[in-house]
């Protein structure tokens, strides 16, 4: 099929590259000639990995990328990829989606029956928008000429290539039939995983080679919508809730990583998105809480379980902060070395995370913060360019006379640091692993006071028993 993606971001660079690994001829189409000539030049205009091989491979065969909006004219299917940031009152900011959906419109072909794909996220009644603006602008008619499809993406940064070829379901929201059986030959391929022996060569996935293959589900638009909102709330109040876990473990002396894991052998449970931290954040969840969150409290249908599970989130960032001054008692003049901008490993983004409000709290303490982090640093400091940290080249570097070393991202990175030099580097060698990261026993052992989360650092670990035979 010809396929466009408008949007080279996070989803729609993956998307686009992965249909045209599978076949088809994919056009990316962005505003930004910075990205388009990037893509041009077989790179990725983003930081994920495996992403890079997949355009090195097909860029100029059935990949392509322009600024351009005529690809549109040819294309059975156009996914709009565009970004939906929040506005002041948490609600999806539209902007993108409305621009993209106009720009199709007056390059929509009348001989052709067009399948116009929302793959952003996007609020409930965001396909009936967009059908209404392409109508408008366009003169066409919706069901006759094209139609709107809801396709929400499941997407991991770090682990977006991943789950691109391997995701848990594939969600489609229409009524249109036509559009139906469009959208289900389009992932025809990868339902079947056609092609996947050439693309395991570039990015092999040797523990997805049994794995099930996808869901194929089919529903209406509005249900479409509210899955992938729905899905990531649900996700946020699980991470809030075993973090509040945490904090009463530390009160009450248990141990919280033991607790996780008797709570996720659960198989009602199961063990994902129990991993204790300084709180969710990043590009996703604080958007699509707020937009939920918002929506329900408009609409008379207020979620209080995801209203709770922010102010927890929030409060996790503070308790953090409140942990460091409880060690160090006061803040000013102290130096303190972040390690991690991301909101997660594998990734440079650094919008929206747990960093930016942590930081910013210890400076108003009056600290002095110095920073690292493998990939995020050039994107942290372009979206915070008022925050007054330092930069740094190493972790050792921003360890150096430092009071106190927080540990926000676990990059694998962090596990191989000379954690000995770094603790000679130290004005006084605390550590506070708010992921239970870090080599703990290790650490301790070279002289170092460690703090986690959740944790008693000095509780005995029991090794397993054998029973003799």
């Amino acid at each position: 099929m010809n396929v466009v993606c408008i949007g080279s971001g996070y989803v729609g660079s993956v998307t686009a590259a992965a249909f045209a690994a599978l076949g088809h001829k994919t056009t990316v189409i962005d505003i930004d000639q910075k990205k388009v000539d990037t893509l041009l030049a077989k790179k990725s205009p983003i930081y994920e990995p495996g992403l890079d091989n997949l355009i090195a491979e097909y860029m100029g065969q059935t990949l392509f990328a322009t600024t351009d909006y005529e690809p549109v004219r040819q294309a059975e299917v156009v996914f709009i990829c565009v970004g939906t940031p929040s506005n002041a009152d948490g609600s999806a900011d539209l902007t993108y989606i409305k621009k993209a959906a106009e720009n199709i419109a007056q390059h929509l072909d009348p001989k052709r029956f067009t399948v116009i794909v929302n793959k952003s996220t996007v609020p409930v009644g965001t396909a009936d928008l967009v059908s209404s603006i392409v109508e408008q602008v366009s003169g066409l008619r919706q069901e006759s000429h094209f139609a709107v499809v809801s396709n929400p993406e499941f997407l991991r940064e770090g682990y977006a290539v991943e789950d691109v070829f391997y995701p848990d379901r594939i969600v489609i929201g229409t009524n249109n039939e036509q559009a139906r059986y469009t959208i289900k030959m389009l992932y025809h391929n990868l339902l079947q995983r056609n092609h996947y022996e050439a693309i395991s060569k570039l990015f092999p996935f040797p523990e997805k080679t049994d794995a099930p293959k996808a869901t194929y589900f089919e529903t209406d638009t509005k249900s479409a919508e509210m899955i992938k909102y729905a899905s990531n709330a649900f996700l946020a109040v699980k991470i809030s809730y075993i973090n509040e876990v945490a904090r009463l473990c530390e009160t009450l002396g248990a141990n919280v990583l033991d607790v996780a894991k008797g709570i996720g052998m659960d198989s009602r449970i199961g063990e994902k998105f129990l991993q204790v931290s300084s709180g969710w954040s990043g590009s996703c969840f604080p958007k699509d809480t707020a937009e939920i969150l918002t929506t329900s409290q408009k609409y008379g249908s207020e979620l209080l379980v995801v209203k709770a599970a922010v102010e927890s989130n929030q409060k996790m960032h503070l308790y953090v902060v409140e942990k460091i001054q409880r060690r160090l008692k006061t803040l000013n003049g102290k130096n303190i070395g972040v390690l991690g901008l991301t909101f997660k490993p594998n990734t440079d983004d650094a919008r929206k995370t747990q960093a930016s409000i942590i930081i910013q709290q210890l400076i108003e303490l009056g600290a002095h913060v110095s920073v690292h982090d493998p990939q995020g640093m050039e994107m942290f400091r372009a979206l915070n360019p008022d925050v007054p940290v330092r930069y740094c080249e190493s972790p050792l570097q921003a360890a150096e006379l430092a009071d106190a070393v927080v540990l926000l991202t676990h990059w694998e990175d962090y596990l191989s640091l000379n954690w000995a030099l770094m603790q000679t580097k130290m004005r006084s060698p605390y550590i506070l692993d708010t992921r239970n990261f870090l080599p703990k026993d290790f650490l301790i052992d070279i002289g170092f006071s460690y703090e986690g989360l959740g944790i008693d650092a000095n509780a005995f670990r029991r090794e397993p028993i054998e029973l003799a035979r």
